[in-house]
């Protein structure tokens, strides 16, 4: 296959709003040592890549300057040192920077197989949300089958993501949302919905017993709630800060019930980490997908030139699933 010289990409003019979006040229990225080169079919739109185009969230050291965490495409060029790929083989990966491109490059070892029979458009869903919620709620959280799951943001995709993972290892899930469609959403996949604009998430999980773990990405006000939902003995894992980094909190809590307070992010993270956490997926969220337990639900689907509507589409907080980006089709 003839690699060409140049791609069509988008770009961050400069920070701002989706606005900031524009299709350019860029040269095709060669792979160095342990990396592959992709040729990209479909790419996932996520929060962090909002957050980039607006300046608030920096590519990592080495990282392409281009947003897009997640695609799925053909291996097309191996750099050095790679043998458990091949020129041709189908893949969907997590990047660190690049997705918004014809081609992008990333370490092999994130770069996982499709399950057959799996749309391209779906496979390039899976990456950011897998890696997410597998390596906060089961390799950080701890999540354990017969536990109360809390998962705020439940009709995102990280949070159907978290749902159908949860539910999958045994644990008895609650998902917030704010609309009555978005509860259904919930329903559907089995977890139990709260409407936040209508029931106090804090009292429901108290009248059960409270959350073991709760997956949170709001922050701020949440978070003196999120520490009185807990059980005792229970997991606070926080994701990102939607609605701020800070809260006024009573830390004797934290002693006197024997409570966890963590977090993460994933793109910070070392090559070596995220391989751990690809093999992690390997051996237990692959096959969950292939039995039909966990399934991408989609919500939108926009053409590479057009992700300034992508962005628009994901910031009105109206989307049930997973935006992607159709770069070649697939």
């Amino acid at each position: 296959m003839q690699i060409p010289d140049m791609m069509n990409a988008v770009e961050i003019s400069a920070p701002g709003g989706p606005e900031a979006l524009k299709l350019t040229k860029r040269p095709v990225p060669v792979p160095g040592q342990g990396q592959v080169l992709i040729r990209i079919d479909y790419a996932g739109v996520n929060r962090p890549d909002v957050l980039q185009r607006m300046g608030a969230y920096a590519p990592p050291p080495g990282a392409s300057d281009l947003p897009g965490l997640e695609a799925a495409g053909e291996v097309v060029q191996v750099g050095s040192g790679v043998n458990r790929l091949r020129v041709g083989d189908k893949v969907m990966a997590l990047l660190p920077g690049g997705g918004y491109a014809e081609y992008a490059v990333t370490h092999n070892r994130h770069a996982l197989p499709i399950p057959e029979g799996m749309p391209m458009r779906e496979a390039a869903s899976l990456p950011e949300t897998a890696f997410t919620v597998w390596s906060t709620v089961v390799m950080r959280g701890g999540l354990q089958a017969g536990e109360r799951f809390l998962v705020h943001g439940g009709s995102s995709g990280i949070g159907i993501m978290a749902i159908q993972i949860g539910r999958a290892l045994g644990a008895r899930v609650y998902a917030t949302a704010g609309t009555e469609a978005k509860c259904q959403a919930i329903r559907d996949l089995g977890g139990i919905a709260i409407n936040y604009r209508d029931e106090d998430f804090v009292k429901r999980l108290l009248d059960d017993g409270g959350a073991n773990l709760i997956l949170d990405m709001v922050g701020g006000s949440y978070i003196p709630r999120n520490i009185k939902a807990l059980a005792d003995d229970g997991r606070l894992v926080f994701i990102a800060f939607l609605g701020g980094a800070k809260a006024d909190l009573n830390f004797a809590q934290v002693m006197t019930r024997r409570l966890t307070i963590t977090g993460a992010t994933l793109r910070p993270q070392s090559d070596l980490a995220k391989a751990r956490i690809a093999d992690e997926l390997a051996a237990n969220v692959l096959p969950m997908i292939e039995a039909g337990k966990v399934k991408v639900q989609m919500d939108s689907e926009f053409d590479l030139a057009d992700a300034a509507n992508a962005h628009r589409r994901m910031e009105a907080g109206d989307h049930i699933g997973k935006i992607v980006l159709k770069v070649r089709g697939g």
